[in-house]
Formats: C-alpha cells, sequence, structure tokens
C-alpha cells in the first residue's frame, strides 16, 4: 500500500523475564500471526510456556517468536456498585 508504514516487530523478552507478564507474537505455520500475553513461565530447549488468565499453558517455540516484551501485571478486576 503507497504511504503505509511498517510496523518494526522486536523481541525484548529474554530468558531473564521468567515470572514476568508478557506479550508474544508468533507466526503460526500457516504463515498467520497469533498472539499469546501471560506469564513467561520458562524458557528452555527453545521453547518458551506462556501461562495465559485463564490458567491453560500455551508452548511457544522460540524459532517462531516474532515480536514479544515485558508488559504490566493485568489490573485488578472494576468493581460494580452495589444496586440496593
Amino acid at each position: 500500500m503507497p504511504g503505509r508504514i511498517g510496523a518494526r516487530l522486536v523481541v525484548s523478552v529474554t530468558p531473564a523475564d521468567v515470572g514476568e507478564r508478557v506479550s508474544l507474537r508468533r507466526r503460526l505455520p500457516t504463515g498467520e500471526y497469533s498472539d499469546v500475553v501471560g506469564v513467561l513461565e520458562s524458557w528452555s530447549g527453545g521453547r518458551l510456556q506462556v501461562r495465559r488468565r485463564n490458567g491453560e499453558t500455551v508452548d511457544v517455540p522460540e524459532s517462531t517468536v516474532v515480536a514479544g516484551k515485558v508488559v504490566p501485571p493485568t489490573p485488578p478486576p472494576k468493581r460494580r456498585p452495589r444496586q440496593d
């Protein structure tokens, strides 16, 4: 597209970030991209384990990660005012 500025993909997550909440963009075998957000549980043997908010663990091959960064913790749920 003329005039479109491409985004620069950067992986700033390292094995030192285990325990932190991260956002990863990975390339799927279909060529599409998928995002994984959660706590980086481990990074070993070329594989990252990310635990999502719902408790699901996602195994992400390091070779498929095209962008990633540490992100702030999930904000607490908003409290709804009581209706009496």
